[in-house]
């Protein structure tokens, strides 16, 4: 498959996870460099053809990627995609990625998304808008423009139109940033089962996984 060489591109045969239409799917790496990869879609069944694939990235290329053996995670975009011999081949440029992240998966148990979205939460009784830093399927870390006095332990309801989140959450942590305050929040209680739009990407639980 030719693909545009600006970097070295170092050939291995490695695994991955990318995370489309809601499921995360296995994938093979062809070569990788400091800019990008190429990779095979292992799953057909979800993902028949090109046509398939853009159906489902029309809104947006950029998606969520595990690579566990090579200790990287983050957002990718879909820069091309071929078909050859029936099989589909995905070419990807990181585009905000974290390396080393395995201490993190296993202390965290869960991909945190990085996702910039305002939302409303409610502490000691008064409404407060909050920005989001990450997102994961466990939890959000937040920031607020103020200092608010909160205990870790509470429970607070809270909303997050991006991902159509509404529910409680409990405080894990609680640091104070150049008068923000930052809070670590656990899901407590949601009105739907699962995050969608965020992919698990765990060692503990390795594999396609939906939601």
């Amino acid at each position: 498959m030719p693909y545009e060489k600006r970097h070295y591109r170092k050939k291995l045969t490695s695994h991955g996870l990318i995370y489309l239409d809601g499921v995360e799917l296995p994938m093979t790496l062809s070569n990788i460099s400091i800019t990008g990869l190429l990779a095979e879609l292992n799953d057909h069944e979800r993902i028949n053809d090109v046509e398939d694939l853009f159906k489902t990235v029309k809104i947006s290329p950029i998606v969520d990627i595990y690579l566990q053996e090579m200790r990287l995670a983050g957002e990718a975009e879909i820069v091309r995609a071929d078909m050859i011999d029936g099989r589909i081949y995905l070419a990807l440029d990181f585009r905000n990625v974290e390396h080393d992240v395995e201490n993190l998966f296993y202390a965290r148990h869960a991909y945190r998304k990085k996702l910039e979205a305002p939302g409303l939460i409610i502490l000691n009784g008064h409404n407060y808008h909050f920005n989001t830093i990450n997102v994961s399927v466990d939890g959000l870390m937040v920031t607020l423009p103020e200092r608010i006095d909160v205990e870790p332990g509470a429970i607070a309801a809270f909303n997050f139109k991006r991902l159509d989140l509404l529910g409680e959450v409990k405080v894990v942590w609680v640091t104070y940033q150049d008068g923000n305050t930052l809070l670590g929040l656990e899901y407590n209680y949601l009105e739907k089962t699962f995050v969608e739009g965020i992919p698990r990407f765990s060692p503990h639980n390795p594999g396609v996984v939906k939601g």
